[in-house]
This record gives C-alpha cells, sequence and structure tokens, in this order.
C-alpha cells in the first residue's frame, strides 16, 4: 500500500512536466530571403544552396522556407524587393549579385546578410575588410579583376593572331577607363600585344549597336564581362557573336550551355553550397562581423566545340587540354 502510494504521488509531480513538454510548440522554421540581381540565376542558385542545406541536416519546409525574389530582365525593383524581404522578418538574407548586396545592405543593417559578388565588396564600401568584414555582411566574394585578365589570355590563346579584341561592359566606369578591372585589362593586353576595343552596353538596344562597332573597327575576338544584364540578354549576345563569326568568352556556365563559345570562371555551384555553411553558422548564434569573407577556391574553363565549328574555329590543342567540360 505504501509503495502505491508513493508512486502515485511521483507520478502526481510527473504529469506537470510532461503536460508541459506536450504543450510546447515546435520550434518554427527559420525563414531565409534569397534576392537575386539576375531572374535567370534563381535556379542555379537555390538548387546548389539547397543541396548544401541539405547535406548540413536541413529539410526545406520542414525547419527552413525560402523566401526568393529576384528582378527580372525589364524592370528594376531590387530596393522594393529587398524592403520587402526586411517585411517579412527574415532570420538571414543571401544575395546573389551586387546590385542585390548593395539594396539589401541599403534595406537593413541588422538582419545578417551573406553575399556572394564578383565585386571588390571592400572598394565599393560593403564591408571594412575580407578578414574582419564588421556589421552585418559576409559570404563569398569573386572578385572580377584577375578573372577578367585570365579570361582575355584563354580568349586570346584560343584565337592565335588575333590583333583586336572587343570587351563588352555594362560599367560605366571600365568603359571610361577607371576602374580596376580595365587596368588590368590593359595590362594583359599589352603582353599580349593585342589592342582592346571597350564598349558600354546595357540593354538590347546598346548591345546590337555595340556589335555594329565591332564589326567597323574589325574586332577579332570578344570578352563579355560579368554583368547581370548580359545573362538576361545571353541569347541576344551568342547570336551576334555567331552571326558575325565573332568568338567570344564569357563568365557563367549557363551562356557557354546557351551557345556561347567559352567560358572561364568560379564553380558558382561550390560557391553557393559554401554559402549553406555561412547560414547554418549564422542561425546557430555566430555574428556575421566575425565571418572572415571568402574567396573561390574552384574554376573551371568550358568550351564549345559546336560553336567553335559554326563560327570556323579550331581551337588550339593546348587549350582544349586544360577544359574541365568540352560541350560536342
Amino acid at each position: 500500500m505504501r509503495v502505491g502510494i508513493l508512486l502515485g504521488a511521483l507520478l502526481a509531480l510527473m504529469l506537470p512536466s510532461i503536460h508541459c513538454v506536450e504543450a510546447q510548440e515546435p520550434r518554427k522554421a527559420y525563414r531565409i530571403g534569397v534576392l537575386i540581381s539576375a531572374s535567370t540565376m534563381v535556379a542555379p542558385f537555390t538548387d546548389a544552396f539547397r543541396e548544401g542545406m541539405r547535406e548540413l541536416g536541413y529539410i526545406e519546409g520542414k525547419n527552413y522556407v525560402l523566401e526568393i525574389r529576384a528582378r527580372g530582365p525589364k524592370t528594376d525593383q531590387l530596393s522594393n524587393l529587398a524592403a520587402e524581404l526586411v517585411g517579412l522578418k527574415v532570420d538571414t538574407m543571401l544575395t546573389v549579385g551586387f546590385p542585390a548586396l548593395r539594396a539589401a545592405k541599403e534595406a537593413t543593417s541588422t538582419i545578417p546578410i551573406v553575399m556572394h559578388t564578383g565585386s571588390d565588396p571592400v572598394r565599393r564600401g560593403i564591408v571594412a575588410s575580407l578578414a574582419q568584414p564588421g556589421g552585418n555582411i559576409t559570404g563569398v566574394v569573386s572578385i572580377g579583376v584577375a578573372l577578367s585578365a585570365k579570361r582575355l589570355e584563354l580568349l586570346a590563346e584560343a584565337v592565335p593572331g588575333v590583333k583586336r579584341i572587343a570587351v563588352l561592359t555594362a560599367s560605366q566606369t571600365i568603359a571610361a577607363g577607371e576602374s580596376p578591372v580595365y587596368k588590368e585589362l590593359e595590362a594583359a593586353a599589352r603582353a599580349l600585344g593585342v589592342k582592346l576595343q571597350i564598349l558600354r552596353a546595357r540593354d538590347p538596344g546598346e548591345i546590337d549597336k555595340a556589335f555594329l562597332a565591332m564589326t567597323e573597327g574589325q574586332a577579332g575576338a570578344l570578352l563579355v564581362l560579368a554583368h547581370p544584364p548580359y545573362l538576361q540578354h545571353r541569347e541576344r549576345i551568342i547570336r551576334h557573336a555567331a552571326d558575325n563569326r565573332l568568338p567570344a568568352i564569357y563568365s557563367h556556365r549557363i551562356q557557354v550551355e546557351s551557345g556561347g563559345l567559352m567560358v572561364y570562371g568560379t564553380k558558382r555551384a561550390d560557391n553557393f553550397r559554401r554559402m549553406a555553411i555561412y547560414v547554418d553558422k549564422i542561425l546557430k548564434g555566430a555574428k556575421p562581423a566575425d565571418l572572415p569573407i571568402v574567396r573561390p577556391r574552384t574554376f573551371e574553363l568550358v568550351i564549345n566545340l559546336k560553336t567553335a565549328e559554326q563560327i570556323g574555329l579550331t581551337i588550339p590543342p593546348n587549350v582544349l587540354a586544360r577544359a574541365d567540360r568540352v560541350i560536342q
């Protein structure tokens, strides 16, 4: 009897705790905002990022949800989209492309931001330094200065004897010869013994005029710099290059998969998966200010031999041997 009374008393003491545990609501799923400068990059980013989150044990729809916002080819709504994500009170915000990063920075100084950009965030005044960014921003940076020069070198190797290379840019500072990218390209051009024809174009009409200028200037090859409009209008650019039998090198794999000749750049899927690592750290309490901004570790050269054949170009064996992927 005494044992029964003791067990009853013990059970009575435990019941409130059991009910309390049962009454607790499950933790809400983290809400992650995604702001992308070019709508064409949505699928490449989200596919790789989701894979990175899965590797870390996160399940979309269960312990996190994505709020995706991207700019289309005809409108510039990044500021409004960034404000919309802030209004949703996302736990962290991911940005792809410098325009998206700038809009996010202007929209919030408190929500953690994990970026992917090809611009120098220190020179552009976004962070204090790569090692100690400070503030609410960290992520992966693929600064395009050295990459642009490398693309120029590869293009000159792929087109032996080329004397004049056109450079398509959406940047006013590059077109005006005032940026580090321009200075790096000029130095590389001098070393290669080629002349550059810098042409600025942002919209379809300007792109059409730029190709007319290339024809008039007798450009023998084309370097397309990494700018969001050139992803949005890639089919137009690729078509012009093909019609003019102009060998061209690009920065995004999607451009060569769409019919461009060559691409050299970072393996963006790897970068996007690395962003998931930083998101995990932030969700677990880390501060962006304490997370060093990292550079890409992997690069790739992709060559489209079908396009080379169409424009009558034979890729030299030494260039072909360095390709990570060849599209037949």
